[in-house]
Protein backbone atom coordinates (compact mmCIF):
# COMPACT_ATOMS: atom_id res chain seq x y z
CA UNK A 1 0.00 0.00 0.00
CA UNK A 2 1.16 3.57 -1.10
CA UNK A 3 0.84 6.87 0.99
CA UNK A 4 0.16 9.89 -0.23
CA UNK A 5 3.65 10.59 -0.78
CA UNK A 6 4.10 7.31 -2.94
CA UNK A 7 6.34 5.35 -0.92
CA UNK A 8 5.39 1.97 0.67
CA UNK A 9 3.50 2.02 3.85
CA UNK A 10 5.37 -0.10 6.77
CA UNK A 11 3.24 -2.13 9.24
CA UNK A 12 4.39 -2.51 12.52
CA UNK A 13 5.76 -5.78 13.28
CA UNK A 14 3.04 -7.37 15.87
CA UNK A 15 4.64 -7.64 19.39
CA UNK A 16 1.73 -10.90 20.20
CA UNK A 17 5.26 -13.22 20.46
CA UNK A 18 6.94 -10.90 22.68
CA UNK A 19 4.25 -10.44 24.99
CA UNK A 20 4.10 -14.60 25.16
CA UNK A 21 7.68 -15.15 25.83
CA UNK A 22 6.98 -13.24 29.51
CA UNK A 23 4.67 -15.61 31.29
CA UNK A 24 7.00 -18.60 29.21
CA UNK A 25 9.81 -17.24 31.10
CA UNK A 26 8.17 -16.63 34.33
CA UNK A 27 6.38 -20.37 34.12
CA UNK A 28 9.91 -21.86 32.90
CA UNK A 29 11.72 -20.23 36.71
CA UNK A 30 8.90 -21.28 38.70
CA UNK A 31 9.15 -24.52 37.31
CA UNK A 32 13.04 -24.54 37.97
CA UNK A 33 12.29 -23.42 41.24
CA UNK A 34 9.94 -26.08 41.89
CA UNK A 35 12.94 -28.76 40.70
CA UNK A 36 15.53 -27.71 42.68
CA UNK A 37 13.30 -27.50 45.79
CA UNK A 38 11.77 -31.10 45.62
CA UNK A 39 15.03 -32.06 44.98
CA UNK A 40 16.68 -30.67 48.29
CA UNK A 41 13.48 -31.83 49.91
CA UNK A 42 14.54 -35.85 49.03
CA UNK A 43 18.03 -34.85 49.69
CA UNK A 44 17.43 -33.89 53.00
CA UNK A 45 15.05 -36.84 53.89
CA UNK A 46 15.46 -37.95 57.47
CA UNK A 47 17.80 -40.20 58.53
CA UNK A 48 19.88 -41.42 62.06
CA UNK A 49 22.47 -38.88 61.47
CA UNK A 50 20.35 -35.53 60.66
CA UNK A 51 19.33 -35.65 64.35
CA UNK A 52 21.29 -33.09 67.16
CA UNK A 53 21.40 -35.12 70.95
CA UNK A 54 22.50 -33.63 73.74
CA UNK A 55 26.03 -35.17 74.95
CA UNK A 56 27.00 -36.73 78.54
CA UNK A 57 28.31 -33.10 79.12
CA UNK A 58 24.96 -31.79 78.09
CA UNK A 59 26.07 -29.76 74.41
CA UNK A 60 23.64 -30.15 71.80
CA UNK A 61 25.67 -32.18 69.25
CA UNK A 62 24.68 -33.37 65.93
CA UNK A 63 24.90 -36.79 65.14
CA UNK A 64 26.36 -35.76 61.16
CA UNK A 65 29.67 -36.35 62.85
CA UNK A 66 29.28 -40.02 62.92
CA UNK A 67 28.05 -40.09 59.07
CA UNK A 68 30.32 -42.60 56.94
CA UNK A 69 30.92 -44.72 59.86
CA UNK A 70 28.91 -47.88 61.36
CA UNK A 71 27.29 -46.81 64.59
CA UNK A 72 25.61 -49.72 67.03
CA UNK A 73 22.71 -47.40 69.10
CA UNK A 74 22.41 -48.87 72.66
CA UNK A 75 20.25 -47.36 75.55
CA UNK A 76 22.20 -48.34 78.65
CA UNK A 77 21.65 -48.75 82.29
CA UNK A 78 24.35 -49.12 85.28
CA UNK A 79 22.22 -51.21 87.64
CA UNK A 80 21.03 -53.98 85.42
CA UNK A 81 21.42 -57.23 85.42
CA UNK A 82 22.86 -56.82 81.63
CA UNK A 83 24.89 -54.00 82.41
CA UNK A 84 28.17 -55.64 83.50
CA UNK A 85 28.09 -58.19 80.23
CA UNK A 86 27.00 -55.61 78.20
CA UNK A 87 29.01 -52.57 78.90
CA UNK A 88 32.54 -55.00 78.83
CA UNK A 89 31.36 -56.61 75.14
CA UNK A 90 30.60 -53.20 74.07
CA UNK A 91 34.27 -51.49 75.18
CA UNK A 92 35.87 -54.53 73.26
CA UNK A 93 34.27 -53.49 70.38
CA UNK A 94 34.60 -49.90 70.04
CA UNK A 95 38.32 -51.17 70.97
CA UNK A 96 38.75 -53.40 68.10
CA UNK A 97 36.68 -51.84 65.18
CA UNK A 98 36.26 -48.10 66.43
CA UNK A 99 36.40 -45.02 66.12
CA UNK A 100 37.34 -44.50 62.56
CA UNK A 101 34.99 -46.80 61.12
CA UNK A 102 32.17 -47.66 64.03
CA UNK A 103 31.05 -46.10 67.34
CA UNK A 104 29.06 -47.57 69.77
CA UNK A 105 26.73 -44.48 71.09
CA UNK A 106 25.41 -45.13 74.18
CA UNK A 107 22.63 -43.29 75.63
CA UNK A 108 21.20 -43.42 79.44
CA UNK A 109 18.20 -44.18 80.37
CA UNK A 110 16.34 -44.67 83.54
CA UNK A 111 12.75 -45.71 81.81
CA UNK A 112 12.96 -49.69 82.41
CA UNK A 113 12.60 -50.85 86.12
CA UNK A 114 14.41 -47.07 87.25
CA UNK A 115 18.06 -48.91 86.73
CA UNK A 116 19.78 -45.65 85.69
CA UNK A 117 18.74 -43.12 88.65
CA UNK A 118 22.35 -41.18 88.70
CA UNK A 119 23.06 -37.88 87.34
CA UNK A 120 24.70 -37.86 83.80
CA UNK A 121 28.26 -36.77 85.57
CA UNK A 122 27.74 -39.96 87.60
CA UNK A 123 26.79 -42.36 84.84
CA UNK A 124 29.53 -41.09 82.78
CA UNK A 125 32.26 -41.47 85.51
CA UNK A 126 30.54 -45.38 86.48
CA UNK A 127 31.57 -45.88 83.12
CA UNK A 128 34.60 -44.86 82.22
CA UNK A 129 36.36 -45.87 85.56
CA UNK A 130 34.83 -49.10 85.90
CA UNK A 131 34.80 -50.38 81.82
CA UNK A 132 36.93 -47.68 80.94
CA UNK A 133 34.43 -46.80 78.26
CA UNK A 134 36.17 -44.74 75.32
CA UNK A 135 33.24 -44.37 73.35
CA UNK A 136 30.62 -41.63 73.21
CA UNK A 137 27.36 -41.25 75.56
CA UNK A 138 25.26 -38.87 75.56
CA UNK A 139 22.73 -37.30 78.11
CA UNK A 140 20.21 -39.68 79.83
CA UNK A 141 16.72 -40.05 78.01
CA UNK A 142 13.47 -41.25 77.33
CA UNK A 143 14.10 -43.73 74.34
CA UNK A 144 9.91 -45.15 74.34
CA UNK A 145 6.93 -43.98 74.32
CA UNK A 146 5.73 -40.23 73.83
CA UNK A 147 8.71 -39.40 75.37
CA UNK A 148 10.98 -40.49 73.59
CA UNK A 149 13.33 -38.49 71.58
CA UNK A 150 13.59 -37.48 67.83
CA UNK A 151 16.45 -39.73 66.85
CA UNK A 152 15.06 -42.95 69.07
CA UNK A 153 11.67 -42.35 67.41
CA UNK A 154 13.33 -42.46 64.09
CA UNK A 155 14.76 -46.01 65.33
CA UNK A 156 12.15 -47.44 66.53
CA UNK A 157 9.72 -46.24 63.12
CA UNK A 158 12.63 -48.05 60.91
CA UNK A 159 12.37 -50.97 62.55
CA UNK A 160 9.16 -51.19 64.09
CA UNK A 161 11.35 -52.33 67.29
CA UNK A 162 10.43 -49.99 70.17
CA UNK A 163 13.26 -50.70 73.53
CA UNK A 164 11.62 -52.70 76.46
CA UNK A 165 14.16 -52.81 78.46
CA UNK A 166 17.85 -51.84 79.24
CA UNK A 167 20.19 -52.48 76.23
CA UNK A 168 18.54 -52.91 73.22
CA UNK A 169 20.68 -52.39 70.41
CA UNK A 170 20.49 -50.92 67.03
CA UNK A 171 22.95 -51.23 63.98
CA UNK A 172 23.07 -47.54 61.56
CA UNK A 173 24.59 -47.97 58.32
CA UNK A 174 27.01 -45.28 57.07
CA UNK A 175 24.26 -43.66 55.87
CA UNK A 176 22.46 -43.18 58.50
CA UNK A 177 19.73 -46.07 57.95
CA UNK A 178 18.98 -48.60 60.50
CA UNK A 179 20.04 -52.17 59.66
CA UNK A 180 18.73 -54.13 62.54
CA UNK A 181 17.69 -54.31 65.79
CA UNK A 182 18.30 -56.31 68.58
CA UNK A 183 16.42 -57.21 71.63
CA UNK A 184 18.62 -57.11 75.84
CA UNK A 185 18.57 -60.93 75.56
CA UNK A 186 20.84 -61.00 72.59
CA UNK A 187 24.25 -60.59 73.65
CA UNK A 188 27.05 -58.22 71.41
CA UNK A 189 29.23 -61.62 70.68
CA UNK A 190 26.05 -62.81 68.70
CA UNK A 191 25.56 -59.38 66.48
CA UNK A 192 29.45 -58.59 66.43
CA UNK A 193 29.46 -60.54 62.52
CA UNK A 194 26.76 -57.94 61.40
CA UNK A 195 28.53 -55.17 62.80
CA UNK A 196 32.15 -55.94 60.84
CA UNK A 197 30.27 -56.99 57.96
CA UNK A 198 29.35 -53.60 57.66
CA UNK A 199 32.99 -52.07 58.84
CA UNK A 200 34.69 -54.44 55.78
CA UNK A 201 32.74 -52.74 53.33
CA UNK A 202 33.44 -49.32 54.21
CA UNK A 203 37.47 -50.46 54.38
CA UNK A 204 37.11 -52.36 50.93
CA UNK A 205 34.88 -49.26 49.16
CA UNK A 206 38.20 -46.80 51.11
CA UNK A 207 40.96 -49.53 49.20
CA UNK A 208 38.71 -49.15 45.97
CA UNK A 209 38.90 -45.48 46.12
CA UNK A 210 42.53 -45.06 46.36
Amino acid sequence: MLDPEGSVEHQPASSFPKVLLIPLAMLLAIAALLLLAFSATRQKEPDFYTFKVVNIRGKLVSLEKYRGAVSLVVNVASECGYTDSHYKALQQLQRDLGPYHFNVLAFPCNQFGQQEPDTNKEIESFARKTYGASFPMFSKITVSGAGAIPAFKYLIDSTGEEPTWNFWKYLVDPNGKVVKAWDSTVSVEEIRPHVTELVRKIILKKKDEL
